[in-house]
């Protein structure tokens, strides 16, 4: 595909799961049964149904995607689909959650949706094995590659302690809306994935972040553009031999899914329901002190939705 059908140029720069959790256990996070109509929350927790069906229902809370996006706009959806794995095993965010995200995008009257992602294995079979590239073409969207550097622009921001520039993905820099759709999931480098790392495949040069403390380049870059919506996928969880994954015996099943604005409350969330502390992972504590958002659920208002 050439790149002007698929973008107009931008010139802006604009084992067990733990018991611990920020809300008590896992019970007390997820404790009530209800969705209301639109409220002001801050994050949206759900748990015990299909990624579809959740997403139904968590969207719900913010008065649904019309909320979120426009009639007439461009929407980028930048999963997770680094990894040249079938769906079952959870090394990228799920098809089904893809899928449901594009059609509330059209049906709150988004003119294009892309979705794309700067993969670690090859490009075309991670999109394909990851049963991504169906689902976005099945619901009108248009799957589009990470893989040429020609599609990254260098952009500058301020406050960052490591890096102020990085080459990010055209897309991403003129889209009128931009959904972050991570999965959850242990990682070798990291610990934990969600959220804020998933932010490494909007950009060309990777290397950088790990020469660099990780950390601190995930926080830092987190200040560049901050996604519309967070959400992270919690279907089946890696707890270990993270990113990739050796096997199905790496997986737990939370049925579980969290939605915020906030990106650093939703990895903090995440951090939880992975069964770690949120300062256990350096990239949330640094990114709480640097105001990014907010470490501290308990200042949040969330909604807790059992299906």
């Amino acid at each position: 595909m050439e790149r002007r059908e698929f973008i107009k140029k931008s010139a802006s720069v604009a084992f067990a799961i733990g018991a611990s959790s920020a809300f008590g256990n896992f019970s007390d996070l997820l404790a009530h049964n209800y969705t209301p109509a639109k409220k002001n929350y801050d994050l949206v927790a759900v748990k015990g149904g299909e990624p579809d069906v959740m997403f139904d229902k968590a969207i719900a809370s913010y008065g649904g995607m019309a909320h979120f996006v426009k009639k007439g706009q461009t929407v980028v959806v930048k999963p997770n689909i680094g990894w040249d794995v079938s769906p079952d095993r959870a090394g990228n965010t799920n098809p089904k959650l893809v899928e449901r995200i594009i059609q509330h995008c059209f049906n709150a009257g988004a003119k294009d949706v892309y979705v794309f992602d700067h993969t670690c294995d090859n490009w075309t079979r991670c999109y394909s094995d990851s049963g991504i590239e169906r689902v976005v073409k099945d619901a009108g969207g248009k799957i589009v590659s990470g893989e040429t550097e020609n599609y990254y622009n260098e952009v500058d921001f301020k406050g960052g302690k490591i890096m102020n520039k990085a080459k990010v993905h055209e897309l991403i820099l003129s889209a009128d809306v931009f959904i972050n759709v991570p999965i959850l999931k242990h990682h070798s480098s990291s610990r934990m994935t969600a959220s804020m790392k998933n932010l490494m495949g909007i950009v060309w040069d990777r290397g950088y972040w790990h020469q660099n403390n990780l950390h601190q380049c995930i926080a830092d870059f987190s200040l560049f553009r901050k996604p519309d919506l967070n959400i992270v996928d919690a279907y089946q969880v890696m707890k270990r031999n993270g990113p990739r994954g050796v096997s199905k015996d790496d997986l737990v099943l939370m049925k579980s899914q969290i939605l915020s604005t906030d990106i650093v409350a939703a990895d903090s969330a995440a951090a939880r329901l992975f069964g770690v502390e949120p300062n256990d992972i350096p990239y949330i504590k640094i990114a709480d002190e640097m105001k990014i958002g907010i470490k501290d659920l308990s200042k949040l208002k969330i909604n807790r939705i059992i299906l």
